[in-house]
């Protein structure tokens, strides 16, 4: 069954006739669009178009065998309206904005207008072997590009300078960051999201460094945290608890384990090593055409793996004022466990 026909069934049961597609991630899943932040699609039972606007007109010939519709607003809602008088059109209700919704409720008035969330999502869950292959070649290169930027990480040198190499390497490879470049040396490292600042590294400080590769629009995600010296015996003791909840959280990984049981693996872990209340963020996420999708691996979550997914697993600890570990490897769900697919070491501390 088609990606289409799935959704066009996971849109009759979600109560509505058709979906108005705004979320770019989602364009493009459904069109093969590279430009989707100029793109929506209108998926009705009997048709798919793709709307976009003269800017794109021989790139979304080229690149999507959705049938495409070139206009700007409002006329592209004049379009669309011929088809949906007396329908139920579901719309993104986390992407679309109210200046938008305005906009639907303007153009098409004799439709009823349902927010909806996660059904383009939920079919992106499980990647294709296209998607597999992209997602595996992003992580790749960000292997390669940390091993080359590894001996970089020393004191005296910025956070910036360390990031900026990255970057430049993902580039001169034809790709990008899938994200901004997290470099967070000593205190910073209590930051999880710490992206690089002027500050110098120190001897005796531990820095985590958490970057991925965009490439042909699919991620990739990785964290490691190194030392520079010799670092306090409190922060080794941190590192090493962070890699015992890290490295049995990966062992756990295996199709029909709920997405918060791996969570607890990590979370009981940390809480035995009195890290429990350092760990401030989920254990991971999904990722694919985002940096952040589904599932989330976190103790709320009801989602359940299954082979195709992809996700990280990044636990981490954070002391305020002190520094920080995070490691995080990108798996795949495979039929009997799973494939680490990062392969940079996890360095001994």
């Amino acid at each position: 069954m088609s990606q289409l026909q799935r959704l066009r069934d996971a849109i009759s049961e979600a109560g509505v006739d058709a979906l108005w597609v705004s979320n770019p991630a989602n364009v493009r899943a459904l069109t093969g669009f590279t430009s989707p932040e100029d793109g929506r699609v209108l998926v009705t039972p009997d048709a798919t178009t793709l709307y976009t606007d003269a800017r794109y007109t021989v790139q979304a010939r080229e690149e999507s065998s959705v049938p495409q519709h070139i206009a700007r607003p409002p006329e592209t809602f004049k379009h669309a309206a011929g088809t949906l008088g007396g329908r139920k059109v579901g719309f993104e209700a986390d992407h679309l904005t109210v200046a938008g919704l305005k906009d639907l409720k303007e153009h098409w008035p004799d439709a009823e207008l349902v927010p909806l969330r996660g059904v383009v999502q939920r079919l992106r869950l499980h990647k294709t072997s296209e998607e597999i292959g992209a997602i595996r070649a992003a992580q790749d290169l960000a292997d390669q590009v940390f091993s080359e930027v590894r001996p970089m990480i020393a004191a005296g040198v910025r956070e910036l300078d360390i990031a900026l190499e990255i970057e430049t390497r993902l580039r001169k490879a034809g790709a990008g960051p899938a994200f901004g470049v997290i470099v967070a040396s000593g205190p910073r490292g209590a930051m999880p999201h710490g992206l690089a600042s002027e500050r110098v590294i120190q001897d005796g400080e531990l820095v985590t460094v958490d970057m991925g590769a965009r490439m042909n629009g699919y991620n990739s995600d990785m964290t490691r945290t190194v030392a520079v010296g010799q670092p306090s015996d409190e922060m080794r003791r941190v590192y090493n608890a962070v890699l015992e909840a890290e490295e049995a959280a990966v062992r756990a990984v295996r199709p029909g384990v709920r997405a918060a049981d791996l969570d607890k693996i990590a979370r009981d872990i940390l809480t035995g090593h009195g890290l429990g209340e350092a760990f401030s963020h989920s254990l991971g996420h999904g990722v694919g055409l985002e940096v952040h999708e589904g599932p989330g691996l976190r103790g709320t979550s009801e989602d359940v793996l299954a082979p195709g997914m992809i996700i990280t697993i990044e636990p981490g600890a954070y002391l305020p004022d002190v520094g920080g570990v995070r490691i995080e490897d990108l798996l795949l769900v495979t039929e009997d466990g799973c494939e680490v697919l990062s392969h940079a070491p996890k360095e001994s501390v």
